[in-house]
C-alpha cells in the first residue's frame, strides 16, 4: 500500500501513511479545510451568511488591529 501523501510505502507504525511527517501534512490539510466539499445547497449558503453575520457583530470576538 502506498502513502496517500508521497506515494512512498506505507510504514505499520503510521498506517496509512510512511511517516508521521505525512501522517501531520494530512492532519494539516482537514484542520485547514483542503478536504472540504464545496457545496451550491443555497439553505447551507444562507446558513453560512448568518453566522458571519452573527460572528461580525459579536462583542467577544479578537479584532484585527
Amino acid at each position: 500500500m502506498a502513502c496517500p501523501i508521497c506515494d512512498k510505502e506505507t510504514n505499520a507504525a503510521y498506517r496509512p501513511f510512511c511517516s508521521k511527517r505525512c501522517a501531520d501534512v494530512d492532519l494539516a490539510k482537514w484542520l485547514g479545510g483542503g478536504y472540504a466539499i464545496p457545496s451550491n445547497d443555497p439553505d447551507e449558503i444562507d446558513e453560512l451568511e448568518d453566522a458571519l453575520e452573527k460572528a461580525k457583530q459579536d462583542p467577544e470576538l479578537p479584532r484585527p488591529s
